[in-house]
């Protein structure tokens, strides 16, 4: 067993309930650029790619041009006010805070853009509690291993002292793409058995559970050197 000394967090999905506000921005900037309106299915499919993978994926018939003007109206309605904000997920910023009191490093990589990920940050008062964090305007998006890599780089962690929480198969790709260990957790966009079988050691009920795992962890790891 293993003891960790980073973990690295997905932000949608995972610390915050924003399934619903990206469905709701997306199908309006689908209106507003006269593309067909995705089903809510279609765009939980999409949730943790970044932007452009993500538009691509959406409206295969819209070229690179296109691409940007659905891009810009999502970003207009996801920073506007008509959309009502998403709320951090239950325990979500005591899990943190614990953590951060427990002495562990705390990072973020996400499919979000720089500008995003930096106002719900601002917005839910958890921003000085990472130390660092990782968009997909400043890398590939996932499933490359990029994001991850820089942050280990960033942080002086190897990959065996990483771990990984998300909720989509591309988080649980990501990781193992960079050889860092990933938990599932099953409340987000993708099913738990989706985030077994594309890596996940286990699937978490909730964030509560991490700190407990964390602790059989290092315990396990204790017993196993003595």
């Amino acid at each position: 067993m293993k003891s960790y000394e980073l973990i690295v967090f997905d932000w949608d999905g995972t610390l915050m309930d924003s399934e619903l506000r990206i469905v709701t921005c997306m199908q309006r900037a689908a209106r507003d650029t006269a593309n067909p309106v995705p089903a809510e299915h279609e765009v939980r499919e999409i949730i943790g790619l970044s932007m452009h993978k993500a538009v691509q994926r959406l409206f295969p018939e819209v070229e690179r041009q296109g691409v940007e003007t659905v891009i810009e109206a999502y970003r207009e309605h996801w920073l506007g006010e008509e959309v009502p904000a998403s709320a951090l997920f239950p325990d979500a910023e005591n899990v943190i805070e614990g953590l951060v009191d427990a002495g562990y490093l705390l990072a973020v990589a996400t499919g979000k853009s720089r500008r995003g990920l930096d106002k719900v940050l601002a917005e839910s008062g958890l921003g000085d509690r990472f130390h660092a964090t990782r968009c997909a305007d400043e890398a590939f998006s996932k499933p490359h291993p990029q994001m991850l890599e820089d942050i280990l780089t960033d942080l002086n962690t190897g990959p065996e002292r990483a771990l990984v929480i998300g909720d989509t198969e591309y988080d649980m790709q990501m990781a193992a793409n960079a050889r860092v260990d990933a938990l599932g957790v099953d409340y987000g966009a993708h099913a738990a058995q989706r985030l077994i079988d594309t890596g996940a050691l286990q699937v978490l009920g909730g964030l509560a559970e991490l700190p407990p795992w964390l602790k059989q962890q290092t315990q396990q790891g204790v017993e196993q050197s003595a």
